[in-house]
Parts: structure tokens; sequence; C-alpha cells
């Protein structure tokens, strides 16, 4: 049975909600449709950025009570769209302000029964703690989602998204063959780093990096930190690397280095694949960075390419994803599996809440 469904994203990089309309079957019948991005304000961002990683009970509880709001605002302006017609179901991820999948801890906010009663139609939320509990990473949970997406492209193939964190799904020649695991940092570092040194929260179309000359041995020390000796799969917190910061250089130089260790740390990832993939689709804010773009090619032997060139929506990806893994947790299909997460046998999840409760 399709289902139409609208996904909502609220990314690592804090820089908006993203919605987006798909129809789906939970398998390999996907339809995508319309969508959105809401950026936050500047105000809004600083409040969610102040509770990562918590916060006082009545701090998290307002910031979640705003954000669960503005993700409604987010679903009444896409269902403006005459496209989307009636929706069956909301995906709804909410947004990670906690991730310690080695404590056995993930931390999403947004009040699905809330969001739910003020959109009148089904929610799913809640996706990533029965992996946990279940002994695997929370993430990433998109895998499933680009196989469904990818199941005509020629495979072995990649496909990188970049976020405040950058994750990877291989996609090897059986269906079953899936690796997946977060390969270190996105855009967050360099977000922050051009906050702080331009009052911009991003570095648009890469220009603070494109001035500036990466510092190899910098780089080479980030290489040792002790996530990337670990095996796949696994996941990351947006904080993991905050010590990381390049204070030692200029402007233009600490965010080329960023940049550098961003595409370092991708290269790294891909040594653990079964097979190297003959191309890489890129999705994600990073994708629109010139600089990240040309550093993943000078170290990925493979084409690399923005997912947009296959007609796909790079900005909408993870949005469309939580509104297929809402359809695939509603039938209690599997979200993750062995070699997404590391769950020792593939789990569903995500919680229900009802229109009408």
């Amino acid at each position: 049975m399709v289902m139409k469904t609208i996904g909502l994203m609220s990314g690592t990089s804090l820089d908006g909600i993203d919605a987006a309309y798909v129809e789906t079957d939970g398998f390999d019948d996907v339809v995508t449709g319309p969508a959105l991005t809401i950026p936050y304000t500047p105000e809004f961002r600083e409040r969610l950025r102040g509770i990562l990683g918590g916060g006082p009970a009545d701090v998290v509880a307002s910031v979640e009570r705003e954000l669960t709001d503005l993700h409604a605002a987010a679903v009444a302006a896409l269902r403006g769209d005459a496209r989307c017609g009636k929706i069956d179901l909301i995906g709804f991820h909410g947004h990670t302000i906690l991730h310690r999948p080695d404590r056995g801890r993930t931390w999403q906010i947004g009040d699905g029964a809330r969001l739910a009663k003020l959109c009148h139609v089904e929610v799913m939320a809640d996706f990533r703690s029965n992996d946990v509990a279940a002994g695997g990473q929370g993430a990433p949970l998109v895998p499933v989602f680009h196989r469904a997406l990818a199941h005509e492209l020629p495979r072995p193939l990649a496909i990188l998204n970049i976020g405040g964190v950058a994750n990877v799904t291989w996609i090897g020649a059986e269906d079953d063959a899936l690796l997946s695991f977060d390969t270190g940092p996105g855009n967050a570092l360099l977000d922050d780093w051009a906050l702080a040194h331009t009052g911009r929260p991003v570095d648009l179309d890469g220009a603070l990096a494109g001035a500036g000359s990466a510092d190899p041995a910098y780089v080479k020390r980030f290489l040792s930190d002790p996530y990337f000796a670990r095996h796949a799969p696994k996941s990351l917190d947006r904080d993991h690397f905050r010590a990381w910061v390049p204070s030692h250089l200029n402007a233009a130089d600490g965010a080329a280095t960023l940049v550098e260790c961003a595409a370092a740390a991708v290269a790294l990832g891909a040594r653990q694949f079964p097979a190297a993939p003959a191309l890489w689709l890129v999705s994600g804010g990073g994708r629109r960075n010139p600089a990240i773009m040309a550093a993943l090619s000078r170290r990925l032997a493979a084409e690399v390419r923005p997912v947009d060139t296959l007609g796909w929506n790079g900005d909408a990806l993870e949005a469309q994803a939580f509104g297929y893994l809402a359809v695939r947790a509603l039938k209690r299909l599997p979200l993750s599996f062995p070699g997404t997460t590391g769950v020792s046998s593939p789990v569903s999840g995500g919680r229900h809440f009802s229109a009408t409760s």
C-alpha cells in the first residue's frame, strides 16, 4: 500500500527545517514531490545551540515546544502546495541534542503527540531509540532509503551526506550489502568557525576556505583522533570534534584546514568499503560548498557528483528519508541493519502518535 507522507528533518547544521513530500510503499516504490526549507531565526538557532548536550529541564522543554511548533508550521506550508494532496503520515525526526550510543543513549527533542494534534495527521517519531536499545549506533538511518532510490543504479555505489556530521552509505551488488557510518565532521566545525570569524553561520560558496591554505600537519594530527581507528558501523555526536579547532590559524587558513579535515576523513573511511565505488553521490549542504567538493575530488579515486545530477533533491534527501522511514516503521519493517548501525539483526523502530488521542 502506497502512503502519502511528509518527512521532517532538523539537521545538525542548525540551519533550519527541511520538509519533503514522499509517496511510498516502504520498499522500492518511491515518488518524491515538493519540498521546502524554513530557516531558523538567529535567535532560535542560538537557543537550540544552547541545549546541545542537554540543559535545565524547563529550558529544554521550552525549546522543544518551540521546535515542534516550527515543524507544524513547516508542514502547513508544504501542505499548501496543491501537489501534496491528503497526507496520511508524518515522519518527524526532531533534533538530536545528544548522541552517545556507546553509553546507550540518544536524545532527539520534538513532541510527536503535539505535532500530531497541531497537524491533524498521524505521526511517527523517535526513530533511533529502539536501535540504540538493541545495541546499535542509532545512526545513520538513511541507508535503506538510499538503497531504494538507487535500486537501478550501477553498484558498488557510495552516497555521502554532508550535514553537520558527514555520513556515507556504501551499497554493494546485493540488496543486503549495505555498509554505513559517520565519516567525521561535515559542515559543523566549518559553520562554527565561519560564525566566529565572519559573523555568518556558514562559509557561503566556500569563499572563506577558498581564500586560504590548509595546514597539512594539522590535518594529519586530526586523523589521529581515536574515532577514525574504529571499525564501521559507527556514529558521532555533532560536538565530538569540538576540541579540534585550528586556533593557531587565521580565518581563511583555518576554514581551508577544516574543509581538508572533513574530506580526508571521508577518504580514510572509504578504506573500510568491501569494494571501491566508481561513483560518489553527494547530498546535504556540503555539496554546495565548492571547496568541500574540490577536496573530495582530490582525495577520492572516483567520480564525485552532487545527487542533483540524477534528478534527486540534495537539499531534501534526509527529510524524504524520514517520510519513507515513517511508512516502514508503521509497517514494522526494519529501519537499521547489522551493516548500518551494528545491531545483531535487522531492527524496526519509531513511536506512533495518533492525531486524535
